[in-house]
C-alpha cells in the first residue's frame, strides 16, 4: 500500500506542478503565450479560459472526498492534453514543441491509474478491518 501511495503522490505532485505552471502562463496571457495559441489557431480568449479550467482541474484532483468530480477533472485534463498534442501535430510542430503535451498525458495517466489502485487498496483494507 505504501508504494502505491508514494507512486500516486509522485505522479500527482509532478502533474500538479506541470499543469499549474502552464496554467499561470495561460491566465497571464503574455505575448509569447498569445503568439503560441494564435499559431495553433485558437481565439484570443482561449488561453485564459483553459488556464482557469486547468487550475480548477488540479484543485479537484487534490481535494479529497469528491470522486465523481475527480473523474471529470482527470478526463478534462486528458482532453486538454490530447487536444494540445493533436493541435501541435496537425500544425507540423517539431518534437520539442509537442513533447510537453505527451509528457502531460503520461503524468495524467500515471496519477489516474495509481489513484484507482490507492482507492482499491484502501477499500480492501477497510473491508478486512471491519
Amino acid at each position: 500500500m505504501k508504494t502505491v501511495k508514494i507512486t500516486y503522490w509522485t505522479f500527482t505532485i509532478i502533474l500538479s506542478a506541470f499543469i499549474v505552471s502552464g496554467a499561470v502562463l495561460d491566465v497571464m496571457r503574455g505575448a509569447d503565450v498569445m503568439a503560441f495559441f494564435k499559431h495553433l489557431g485558437y481565439p484570443d480568449y482561449f488561453p485564459r479560459f483553459i488556464g482557469v479550467l486547468k487550475v480548477l482541474g488540479i484543485a479537484a484532483i487534490l481535494t479529497p472526498g469528491i470522486p465523481k468530480i475527480k473523474e471529470w477533472a482527470y478526463a478534462g485534463l486528458a482532453f486538454d492534453l490530447v487536444g494540445a498534442l493533436s493541435s501541435h501535430l496537425l500544425n507540423g510542430d517539431p518534437v520539442g514543441v509537442w513533447m510537453p503535451a505527451l509528457i502531460g498525458l503520461v503524468l495524467v495517466a500515471g496519477s489516474y491509474v495509481f489513484y484507482h489502485r490507492k482507492q482499491k487498496l484502501s477499500l480492501s483494507y477497510q473491508i478486512e478491518n471491519s
